[in-house]
């Protein structure tokens, strides 16, 4: 009787560390889907942010640092539609005419239908919680250049997963652009 109670105290005690075992090989498993999906989301985000940093560059000649800005500039600002043919009178075909056929919507041009602009500057996967958005002018070259940065921090964005992974070094904040540096490139690229 006795050697009947050991296997089955055993049997439950093999079961329990199995168990465990399973759960501490799947927990990074599941937070590196979930950190790969969350960033996903994020990079589209913040190409999006690239974009209307760049066309309100295009249109004052700098970037801005404020989200409420911006969204303004989305939601009011028109971009022209040009349409470009080669100049009838070069025979070499390298000059062309520009001619601005219309106008359109910044946020048109950047969202899909139905996509509200204010949402550009909330981190997805938290509770409405703001991309930092920073801009202003460095020195390169003895020229003063235009530069803007929008980070999102990965304590923020990876809220709610596990802790000690996201302090690891391979688990990053998601940025574009740069103030140190002329550059709009984002850190995933």
């Amino acid at each position: 009787m006795k050697k009947v109670i050991l296997q089955v105290v055993f049997s439950i005690v093999i079961l329990v560390l199995a168990y465990f075992l399973y759960q501490s090989i799947m927990a990074p498993v599941r937070f590196n889907k979930e950190y790969t999906h969350r960033s996903k989301v994020l990079i589209e985000q913040m190409k999006d942010i690239r974009t209307a940093q760049m066309m309100y560059k295009s249109m004052y000649g700098k970037y801005t640092g404020s989200f409420d800005t911006l969204i303004q500039f989305m939601s009011e600002g028109q971009i022209p539609v040009v349409k470009m043919i080669p100049d009838p009178e070069d025979t070499t075909f390298t000059r062309s005419i520009i001619d601005t056929v219309g106008y359109i919507s910044v946020a048109d041009s950047i969202f899909d239908e139905g996509e509200d602009p204010e949402m550009i500057r909330y981190m997805p996967f938290t509770d409405k919680e703001e991309i930092r958005l920073q801009a202003g002018e460095i020195e390169k070259g003895n020229i003063m250049v235009p530069v803007f940065e929008a980070l999102a921090d990965k304590t923020t964005y990876l809220h709610g997963l596990d802790r000690n992974l996201i302090s690891q070094d391979r688990y990053k904040s998601i940025k574009v652009g740069s103030m140190e540096e002329p550059s709009t490139d984002g850190n995933w690229e």
